[in-house]
């Protein structure tokens, strides 16, 4: 095995105690349970995994393209298998696997979002930063733009009350959204600034103001900041995976989704593909009249808005989703009569609160879906293996029959016995 390469002045010795061993051809640094008396020493990515978790397994590969591509940065790559180091389970308090942790100091941060290189890279890169990053020189902007699709951006000096919430508030989604700072004079051309301190959104090639806030009233600009920061740090237009839908839920807004089904190749057919830029367009020309009100976004998985419908759903097919109350609405109209005009009116009727509803969140709403839920990976096991089903059903029911041959069997023999022997008593009476 090679020997870890940990270039940390000081702190090598101690960091290197804490390694068992670095995988050939691979940056990630396997830990023990000696890596509690390092994690504090700089900052680590780890992934707490377990051998048996079929979910890790798939993030093996990934996880070692998020160290290559990590391994110049001063962020070190590792994984903890928290089957053999429990300690580091308990100390952690992680309740699953994979979990994947951001330790800076005393700060630790969960990974909740989809698990891509693309996305953990960020993830990482947003943490290992301060909250808002100073932008200095005017040329620094295309290099931003080309690497992130979406920033927040301040512009003004770092005083006043718009600054201080805008770093609070930093400091709260630092890991969801990159923030930064500049002037007007370096701002330039990029953004729109009229009058300072101004604050945006760059998202699509476009900025967005935050606006509606009176700065007087320091309560009122704290919760409106908070709420446009939560609202705007998502895509107009995001892909939905099971990583970063409760994500979504937070924004409180009528979650749109376009439901159409990718292929193992994660590749749309042509009318899944037409479908979605079919539900994409009305967002896109009617964004100042859904904003406030809808998330758009679409889903290639249909048994993740299966289990939410709480039926099986045609593909493609619109759903949308109260985030507030777990509630959904489904069109009464065909797919194929769906258009742009027919979506824009069932969402009419959806804040008119006309439209029906369906779901919720109450006992017995939340009972069916567990039981539609467990329906629906028992047919999926038996499409998938039915033999493997029938000896995973039949061994229990086997253990079943058994039992009840144990507990009922010796009572007929007992009682043809006591027969037997009323028989023999019966004879020798006749004889």
């Amino acid at each position: 095995m090679e020997s870890s390469g940990i270039n940390d002045g000081c702190d090598e010795v101690e960091i290197f105690s804490a390694i068992l061993t670095h995988t050939a051809g691979s940056r990630v640094l396997e830990l023990s349970d000696r890596f509690l008396e390092a994690h504090k020493d700089g900052q680590w990515l780890i992934m707490m995994y377990a051998p048996w978790c079929a979910h890790c397994r798939r993030l093996e590969p990934i996880w070692s393209h998020v160290a290559q591509h990590l391994h110049a940065s001063s962020i070190r790559v590792g994984k903890v298998d928290c089957t053999r180091f429990t300690s580091v389970t308990s100390t952690f308090k992680i309740k699953g696997f994979p979990t994947i942790l951001f330790l800076k100091g005393d700060q630790k941060y969960v990974y909740e979002g989809d698990r891509t290189r693309e996305e953990i890279v960020k993830f990482a890169l947003r943490l290992s930063g301060p909250p808002v990053q100073e932008i200095t020189k005017t040329q620094s902007f295309d290099i931003i733009k080309k690497e992130h699709d979406l920033y927040f951006l301040y512009v003004g000096n770092r005083a006043g009350i718009l600054w201080e919430l805008y770093h609070k508030i930093a400091n709260v989604f630092q890991a969801h959204a990159f923030f930064y700072q500049s002037h007007p004079s370096v701002v330039n051309k990029h953004a729109p600034v009229n009058n300072v301190p101004a604050l945006f959104v760059y998202k699509e090639n476009s900025h967005y103001n935050f606006t509606g806030h009176n700065l007087s009233d320091m309560g009122q600009v704290n919760e409106t900041l908070y709420k446009w920061v939560n609202a705007e740090r998502f895509p107009t237009f995001p892909k939905i995976t099971r990583g970063n839908i409760n994500q979504l839920f937070l924004t409180n807004k009528n979650l749109v989704l376009a439901v159409v089904e990718e292929n193992q190749l994660e590749e749309l057919a042509p009318d899944m593909l037409k479908f979605k830029n079919m539900v994409e367009s009305v967002i896109k020309n009617k964004r100042n009249k859904y904003h406030d009100h809808f998330q758009f976004g679409w889903i290639g998985s249909p048994n993740l808005v299966n289990s939410i419908a709480m039926m099986t759903l045609p593909i493609p097919s619109l759903l949308v989703i109260n985030t507030t109350t777990n509630h959904h609405h489904i069109p009464e109209d065909e797919t194929g009569k769906l258009t742009p005009y027919v979506i824009e009116l069932f969402l009419e009727q959806i804040r008119n609160e006309s439209a029906p509803r369906y779901g919720g969140n109450n006992w017995l709403v939340r009972s069916y879906r567990k039981w539609f839920e467990m329906k629906t990976v028992l047919t999926s096991m038996w499409k998938g293996n039915p033999i493997l089903m029938m000896v995973l059903l039949g061994l229990p029911f086997g253990f079943l029959s058994l039992i009840c041959y144990g507990i009922c069997c010796p009572d007929l023999l007992d009682a043809k016995d006591d027969e037997d022997e009323n028989i023999g008593m019966h004879h020798m009476k006749n004889d």
